[in-house]
């Protein structure tokens, strides 16, 4: 940004805030992405889950138990956690960093955003990348995986302390504190329909890699954002057949994260199977809450004493070697 301001010679921060504010979107979209973080996405969603049911997408395996879970998990967080967590941070920052305020307020809108978005998906892939890596971070993200289908329900499915202490949360809220809030109003609705839109069990990324003049539009939007065919690899209860990969594919917003770090795989297909085999179909309480709450359910991850288990089922001397044809596909797509 600061290269740009040279090259370009103009120094932002020497003018008065308010002609660097001049900028507003149109009143339509504005209020659009307003209403995203209270009636806009869950209407988005609604209409979606209903074409998801009506093709039979869930396949039956949306059962009361893991309906009541994706439906508290969605709500919990948008109506009480994050919100408090916002009004409590923007009434401690000014108390911590009195001479912080609006700061940044100079930041033209196009840079605030870049910052916003960086900031905020870089800081949830390293978040999101160490609950897979970590066995004692595992079970706080446990819930989200646990689901054996893809859809919109399960888009906010999360254990409410692994929500509490989502890094971006906090820095979003410090970033907004220092001026930034009306990039970071653009960020959060872009993020919230890239990410949602990821979890559907609509394929709709699937024209780009079918019909031959969208391939360079699917090219790139593949290796940028995260699509249906990269996300669910992320959800598949295996790796063995090449398509699989929860062990990386860790983007949320962006995929390229997952391309510099070297964590992704592309191959334009759909795992078979979602979820964990070792799942349990532990109680819906017990998968918000845990370890305030453990389950019951003997030999789960969460109950009382419970194993280890970690995102794949521990190996087995008897265990199937993995076919030669699904490692050679795997390589080629790495």
């Amino acid at each position: 940004m600061f290269a740009w301001f040279y090259l370009s010679g103009s120094k932002p921060w020497l003018h008065p805030a308010a002609e660097q504010l001049s900028f507003r979107a149109p009143a339509f979209v504005e209020a659009i992405f307003n209403n995203l973080k209270t009636w806009g996405l869950p209407a988005i969603m609604l209409v979606v889950g209903i074409v998801e049911f009506s093709v039979g997408l869930y396949e039956n395996k949306w059962t009361k138990n893991e309906r009541i879970l994706d439906v508290v998990c969605f709500i919990l967080p948008k109506l009480v956690l994050r919100p408090m967590i916002a009004y409590f941070g923007l009434q401690l920052l000014p108390l911590v960093l009195p001479n912080a305020k609006d700061a940044f307020v100079w930041v033209p809108f196009w840079w605030a955003f870049a910052i916003m978005a960086v900031a905020d998906d870089l800081t949830q892939y390293w978040y999101h990348r160490l609950h897979h890596q970590l066995p004692l971070l595992w079970r706080f993200h446990r819930t989200h995986h646990s689901a054996p289908y893809m859809g919109m329900a399960m888009t906010g499915r999360q254990n409410i302390i692994y929500t509490m202490f989502f890094s971006q949360i906090y820095l979003t809220v410090t970033l907004t504190y220092f001026g930034l809030g009306y990039a970071a109003l653009f960020v959060g609705g872009i993020k919230s329909l890239i990410t949602t839109a990821a979890h559907s069990s609509i394929k709709w990324d699937k024209p780009f890699y079918t019909i031959r003049w969208l391939h360079p539009v699917g090219w790139v939007m593949e290796r940028l954002i995260s699509t249906p065919a990269t996300h669910h690899a992320h959800h598949a209860d295996t790796t063995d057949d090449g398509i699989g990969n929860y062990k990386g594919n860790f983007g949320n917003m962006f995929f390229i994260w997952d391309l510099i770090f070297g964590t992704g795989i592309i191959t334009r297909q759909y795992p078979a199977a979602y979820g964990l085999k070792h799942y349990k179909e532990e109680e819906w309480y017990a998968q918000l809450l845990w370890p305030i709450f453990k389950s019951k359910k003997e030999g789960s991850e969460l109950a009382k004493n419970g194993p280890e288990v970690g995102d794949e089922v521990p190996v087995e001397e008897d265990r199937v070697e993995v076919p030669q044809a699904a490692i050679v596909a795997r390589a080629a797509t790495a």
